[in-house]
């Protein structure tokens, strides 16, 4: 009865499956190594033969497995004996050995390949054979020279390497770059690039987001980016390069990051700058020279200046007189301005006559206009930066337009005396004055003032 049982369950559950002893697995492993290996046993007899080992030399694993060495088949006959001696050898040897030879294909060509041996090992640890994993030269040469430029990238480049993974956060950079974002390379890993730039995220972001996606520019890009430092912000212009990373493991091109490489061109691109900017405002100042010469009343001269020195410089621009004591005079009276002209604050358009002669702008103690011509020399003013509504209070305590930040004011001399300023006034989407600024403001000071000494000589302010 139980035996019934049993025989009815076996029925039921189907024949048992034989018991696998794991040859099946092996082949399966052999087979999908990326490496050519074969395996001999003590006799120098082939017991194992993969797939990449009959793709490099043609000879299948059933006519290559049972053959005794590789003479004659593999192997020239007459460098047999010397390729079975090296590789029978590391049976007997410590660790691995690597070896260098020509193989036969089966269609009689040669084949270079570097070798590694070594022995394997019987259940009491004695030498039993040897298994052998080869390669084409070229190819343990190609992954030689990556691995070794891979290497040299992240030590010793002249240029920043970074590696950002798909997260766009660093994940490897090198030392050029951990010393351009100025902190350590193990501090820069893993962090936003947010944490380690002020400004340009947003662009590098999507330069990084589109390089995933689509694929490698075709040609660097220039990026100005500000970097966080202890000392302050530092506005840098990075030329950057960006390769997509796959996977060279997948059947399908898995994206492992972007390869970010940078090379710092601040400088460069600052001189070009300041070169270009001089040639434009010098050739302002010709315009503006030949435009005043063909002015009949000097008044106009002096808004024909001001207007060519506008372009591309200040928002804004303002030109006040000296009045109530003799300009030559070293007295002691209060300097007070008179408005001459001034640029419109709404729409743009050419600078006009205020029309408010002989009645003082009320400027409070120690506004820059008065500084400027007190010291006959130029001013910087700025806000403070607190907010949109301390900015515009800062601006009107001054009589300056509401959406003023940084002034200029450049004194009016001729023939020894100081006759005015002119103030040169910035918005909030430019940038404050800076010195080279103030040169150029002084040297459109002195063709004003000289049209202005010849309009108060004709009597035009009365």
């Amino acid at each position: 009865m139980s035996a019934s049982r049993r025989s009815g369950a076996t029925d039921e559950l189907g024949p048992e499956e034989p018991e696998r002893d794991g040859s099946d697995l092996l082949a399966a492993l052999l087979d999908g190594m990326d490496a050519a290996l074969c395996a001999f046993d003590a006799h120098g007899t082939v017991t194992h033969w993969n797939r990449e080992a009959e793709r490099i030399l043609g000879w299948s694993a059933a006519e290559a497995v049972g053959r005794q060495g590789f003479a004659g088949w593999a192997v020239r006959t007459a460098d047999a004996a010397e390729v079975e001696a090296r590789l029978m050898s590391a049976m007997h040897a410590p660790g691995r050995q690597v070896h260098e030879f020509a193989l036969l294909t089966k269609e009689g060509g040669r084949v270079l390949v570097r070798t590694q041996s070594a022995a394997v090992r019987g259940p009491d640890g004695k030498p039993a054979g040897v298994y052998c994993a080869f390669s084409e030269v070229h190819a343990q040469i190609d992954l030689e020279r990556s691995i070794a430029l891979s290497e040299a990238l992240f030590e010793d480049a002249s240029w920043g390497v970074v590696l950002v993974d798909a997260d766009l956060r660093p994940a490897v950079v090198n030392a050029h770059a951990a010393s351009a974002f100025g902190i350590g390379r193990t501090a820069v890993l893993g962090r936003p690039l947010g944490e380690l730039l002020t400004q340009g995220v947003e662009e590098l972001e999507s330069v990084l987001t589109h390089v995933l996606a689509e694929g490698a520019p075709p040609a660097p890009a220039e990026l100005w980016v500000g970097v966080r430092a202890p000392e302050g912000e530092r506005r840098r212009c990075w030329r950057s390069g960006f390769l997509r990373l796959a996977s060279p493991l997948a059947e399908e091109p898995v994206p492992l990051g972007v390869g970010w490489l940078f090379q710092d061109v601040t400088e460069a691109r600052q001189t070009e700058q300041e070169a270009s900017q001089l040639r434009f405002r010098t050739n302002q100042l010709h315009r503006a020279a030949r435009a005043a010469a063909e002015c009949e009343d000097p008044v106009e001269a002096v808004t024909v200046h001001l207007d060519y020195a506008l372009a591309g410089f200040a928002d804004h621009a303002l030109i006040d007189r000296v009045v109530g004591r003799d300009p030559a005079a070293g007295d002691d009276v209060p300097v007070r301005l008179v408005r001459v002209a001034a640029t419109p604050t709404g729409a743009p358009g050419p600078s006009r006559l205020t029309g408010h002669a002989g009645v003082p702008v009320r400027y409070a103690e120690g506004h820059p206009a008065l500084q400027c011509v007190e010291r006959a020399g130029s001013v910087r003013a700025d806000a403070a930066g607190a907010g949109p509504e301390a900015d515009r209070e800062w601006a009107a305590a001054r009589q300056w337009p509401a959406d003023t930040v940084h002034a200029l004011c450049a004194v009016l001399r001729s023939r020894g005396r100081a006759l005015g300023v002119v103030t040169f006034l910035r918005a909030a989407g430019r940038t404050r004055f800076e010195r080279a600024d103030a040169v150029y403001a002084e040297d459109v000071a002195t063709r004003i003032a000289g049209a202005l000494d010849l309009a108060m000589l004709l009597g035009k302010f009365g």
